[in-house]
């Protein structure tokens, strides 16, 4: 009887494409995949923020390179994305939140959430997986969250846009599999991100997102990383139309 062996981690000989890649979740998930061997196409609207990651990443011997694009424009992305020669990973990270009572939203509030979390991340996919499906494959990761699974007062767009993902997310894991594209989610719990921090400066909001925590702790980027290398990699090669949360319990409850 052979004996199994942990299949590998290893993103060496991949390019890994990730939005929203300039700064937080984004940056940290940039940084991870560069660590376990992938060259890293880094994805967001200013230059210098780009630049800076992409320094980060040759400062610890990955590789990286900045592309300057907005995710909420199909154009753009479309115009950007078919340039390049591959893409075995991609990282649907970029995102947004405007969080504010259900009777106060505006149109326009609710179309840049739709734009960006939904519209943006569809047609990156899509961008994406037309490439994989030249190559033979591919891995698919669309930023959800655990707002994807459950809801939240003051959040009815963004659970709206993390819900609609997750059933993307299922649709495409089933369409694409015959071509070898694996499509998951990552949820996260609230990471402690320059974009969270402003929420927690309120003692009662902190208090009842611990309250709801079974672990007791907010999260830090570096919890998302490995959870990202697994997903990526051949570690990972029966999952497909899965969530993978990162909540401290939140959803078990």
């Amino acid at each position: 009887m052979s004996i199994p062996r942990t299949p590998s981690f290893s993103l060496q000989d991949k390019t890994a494409l990730v939005t929203g890649a300039s700064k937080g979740i984004g940056r940290a998930i940039a940084i991870g995949l560069a660590e376990y061997g992938a060259e890293v196409i880094c994805i967001a609207r200013s230059q210098a923020s780009l630049t800076s990651v992409c320094e980060e990443i040759a400062s610890i011997g990955g590789k990286a390179t900045p592309l300057v694009a907005d995710v909420s424009s199909v154009q753009d992305i479309r115009l950007k994305v078919a340039a390049l020669a591959r893409i075995d990973i991609l990282v649907n990270n970029a995102g947004t939140n405007i969080p504010e009572p259900f009777a106060e939203v505006s149109e326009e509030h609710f179309d840049q959430l739709v734009q960006l979390n939904v519209k943006g991340a569809f047609f990156m996919a899509q961008l994406a997986a037309d490439k994989m499906q030249a190559q033979g494959g591919g891995s698919i990761i669309n930023m959800s969250s655990q707002m994807g699974h459950v809801g939240a007062a003051n959040r009815t767009v963004y659970c709206m846009t993390k819900h609609a993902i997750e059933g993307l997310t299922k649709a495409m894991a089933v369409e694409l599999a015959p071509q070898g594209i694996r499509v998951n989610t990552l949820c996260p719990t609230f990471i402690s991100t320059p974009m969270t921090q402003p929420f927690f400066e309120s003692e009662s909001f902190q208090k009842d997102v611990l309250s709801k925590i079974p672990l007791g702790m907010v999260g830090d980027v570096s919890d998302l990383m490995g959870a990202i290398v697994y997903l990526a990699s051949d570690a990972s090669r029966l999952v497909t139309g899965s969530s993978l949360k990162v909540d401290g319990g939140w959803t078990a409850q």
